[in-house]
C-alpha cells in the first residue's frame, strides 16, 4: 500500500473540518472514531480470511452499518446533547471503515499510528479552534460524561477570540496553517537535512 488514501482522506476531512468548532465535539467524535476502527478491524480481521474478496466488501458494508447504528443508540442514550452535536458526523465514520477497508488501510502495519493521528488531530484542532475562537476551552465539558446543562469552560481570552475560526472557513485556514507548521518543522530538522545532502 504505497499509494495514499485519497479517497478515505477526503472523506476524513469533513469531520475534521465540521466537528472541530469546540473541543468537547472534537473528542467526542475522536473518542467514537477510535472505538468504532477498532472494532470494526477487529471484526473483519476474523471475517476476512474465511471470505472471498467479493464477499469481504458486502460484510465490511454489513459490519460498518451495524457498528455505526450500535455507536448512533449509545451514544444517543449516553449523551443526548452530545449525539445532537455529532449525529452527522456519526452516519459518515461507518462509510469512511467501509473505504479505509477497501483501501487496504486495516492490512497496514501503520493502522495504529494512522488513527491516532487522526484522532489527534480532531483533538488538537478543536481545542485551538474552541481557544481562540471564543477565548474559552472545555464549554460543555459535562457532555462526554452524559451531564447535560451549560458550562462556560475555562475562560482563557476574557475579551473573545475571532469569531472566525469557530465557522468552517475559519477551520480551513487553521488546519493550513497547521499543515504548513508541520511541513516547515519538518523540512528544518536535521535528520531530513542529512538525508537530503547524500
Amino acid at each position: 500500500m504505497n499509494k495514499p488514501l485519497t479517497l478515505p482522506g477526503l472523506l476524513m476531512l469533513t469531520p475534521l473540518i465540521g466537528a472541530t468548532d469546540s473541543w468537547v465535539k472534537a473528542l467526542g467524535l475522536a473518542l467514537a472514531s477510535g472505538l468504532l476502527l477498532s472494532l470494526f478491524g477487529a471484526g473483519m480481521g476474523l471475517l476476512r480470511a474465511q471470505l472471498q474478496r467479493q464477499q469481504q466488501w458486502f460484510a465490511s458494508l454489513l459490519l460498518g452499518a451495524s457498528l455505526g447504528s450500535c455507536l448512533w443508540l449509545a451514544l444517543q442514550a449516553l449523551s443526548y446533547e452530545l449525539h445532537q452535536q455529532l449525529s452527522l458526523y456519526l452516519g459518515l465514520l461507518p462509510l469512511q471503515c467501509v473505504m479505509l477497508e477497501q483501501a487496504g488501510f486495516f492490512q497496514h502495519r501503520n493502522r495504529l499510528r494512522l488513527a491516532a493521528g487522526f484522532c489527534g488531530a480532531l483533538a488538537l484542532l478543536g481545542a485551538l479552534r474552541e481557544l481562540l475562537g471564543t477565548g474559552a476551552l472545555g464549554s460543555h465539558l459535562g457532555w462526554l460524561v452524559g451531564l447535560s446543562g451549560d458550562s462556560t469552560g475555562w475562560v482563557l481570552l476574557p475579551q473573545g477570540g475571532l469569531r472566525l475560526l469557530t465557522l468552517v472557513p475559519g477551520g480551513f485556514i487553521l488546519l493550513g496553517l497547521l499543515l504548513a507548521a508541520k511541513r516547515a518543522w519538518t523540512a528544518s530538522s536535521p535528520f531530513n537535512r542529512q538525508s537530503s545532502r547524500k
